[in-house]
């Protein structure tokens, strides 16, 4: 785990395997945990986003680009809106068309649990669901190391995961 806490990688692990004990069963939480149970087994890319951020219309290029490119390997990309009003990351959407799933947290429930630092932030999650990295904004020079740490992730296999 990189530039992850031990509090915030202990939550993530626990939201991850859907043990998470939720307070208040929200939907939002509902359906992420539901999302990470179906990609058990890939790497997935968490990214949370919202239409006043500006570094996130340059991430969305690059996340459906990913996907495109590595969802045979099995990468899965969740992204996560935080707009209030829900107009507004549809109208997002329309300029910045997401090849990939988008659930809508208009209370912010997910991005208190995640602990963000700043928009948009995302995470990474091995094989194994376990929390590997972590990183705040999105730095256009910065993709290739985006890229070469989800071939990381990706090159290994479950029974090597698990090795460790």
């Amino acid at each position: 785990m990189k530039n992850l806490n031990i509090s915030l990688a202990l939550t993530l692990m626990l939201i991850v395997t859907g043990l998470y004990p939720l307070k208040v069963q929200a939907d939002v939480m509902v359906e992420l945990q539901q999302q990470l149970a179906e990609a058990k087994g890939q790497v997935v890319y968490v990214d949370f986003w919202a239409s006043w951020c500006k570094p996130c219309r340059h991430s969305f290029p690059w996340m459906n680009e990913m996907k495109a490119k590595y969802q045979d390997q099995g990468l899965k990309v969740i992204t996560i809106n935080l707009d209030k009003e829900k107009q507004l990351a549809e109208k997002f959407l329309d300029e910045n068309p997401a090849a990939f799933d988008v659930i809508y947290d208009p209370d912010g429930i997910t991005a208190k649990q995640f602990q963000l630092k700043g928009m948009p932030m995302s995470f990474t999650i091995d094989r194994m669901g376990r929390p590997f990295n972590s990183h705040v904004g999105f730095n256009e020079k910065k993709q290739d190391e985006y890229e070469q740490e989800l071939i990381q992730l990706l090159s290994k296999s479950k029974s090597q995961e698990s090795v460790k």
